[in-house]
This record gives C-alpha cells, sequence and structure tokens, in this order.
C-alpha cells in the first residue's frame, strides 16, 4: 500500500511540474503578444467580454461534465452521456446543443437500424478541456 501511495505522490509531482512548465509557457506568450500589440482600453474591454461568455457557457451545470466525459472517451453516444451523468433527456439534449452550437463538439447521426446519435469534441472543445484541466486541479487541491 506505502508503494501505490508514493507512485500516486510521483504521478501528482509529475503532473503539477508539468502544469506549471505549461502555464508559464502561457503566461510569457501572452506577455510577448502584449509586447508587440498595443492594445487599446476598448480592445481590452472586447476580449474580456468574449472570455466572460465562454467562461458563463462553461460554468452552466453539465457543460463541463459532458466535455471532460468526451475527452476521455473520444465518442460517447446520447444514451451513453445521459446514463453516466444521470440527467433527464431534456436537459442533456439542450446542453448539447448549446455546446454545438458553440463549436465544442461535434454531433454525428449513423443511420440504423437504430439510429445512433453520437457526440464527440471539436478541436474547440479539446483545447478547452486541456486548459480548463489545470483550473480544475488546482481548483481543487
Amino acid at each position: 500500500m506505502n508503494s501505490q501511495l508514493t507512485l500516486n505522490d510521483e504521478l501528482r509531482k509529475l503532473v503539477e511540474a508539468r502544469l506549471e512548465h505549461t502555464l508559464k509557457g502561457i503566461e510569457d506568450t501572452l506577455r510577448r503578444i502584449l509586447e508587440k500589440q498595443e492594445m487599446t482600453l476598448k480592445n481590452l474591454k472586447e476580449a474580456i467580454q468574449s472570455l466572460e461568455e465562454s467562461f458563463n457557457l462553461l460554468s452552466q451545470k453539465w457543460n463541463l461534465e459532458i466535455l471532460y466525459i468526451l475527452f476521455l472517451k473520444s465518442t460517447v453516444g446520447f444514451s451513453g452521456l445521459k446514463k453516466i451523468l444521470g440527467v433527464n433527456s431534456r436537459t442533456l439534449s439542450d446542453k448539447l446543443k448549446s455546446l454545438k452550437h458553440h463549436g465544442y463538439i461535434g454531433r454525428t447521426v449513423e443511420q440504423g437500424p437504430p439510429l445512433r446519435v453520437n457526440y464527440s469534441l471539436t478541436t474547440k472543445g479539446k483545447n478547452t478541456m486541456l486548459l480548463a484541466l489545470p483550473l480544475l486541479y488546482y481548483s481543487a487541491v
């Protein structure tokens, strides 16, 4: 049992070191962008409003959970998502439509019988999850 605890500690330290490296890279990139581009207050306000809209969408109940499941499983059907989340069909349908509309997920229909609808992350959805995971990790620690 001690070796399992050590492995978990080692894995945690590895994850934290990689996250720290990634975050420093993002910070450095943003600083370089700001140094090369002269941003007016109006541009900055527009950028912040755009981020606010994204955060509002992602912070709504079930949205991050849906993206996280699709991140881990690649492709999941409607009934699979419903079963994993334990959410009613109407709520899940509304959330999936919203995430698809904003470009986070893709929807494919396989002709049946039975007709099957599968969902997967788009590049935007995958990148969003990759950026959200450190935030979720640090907020849980």
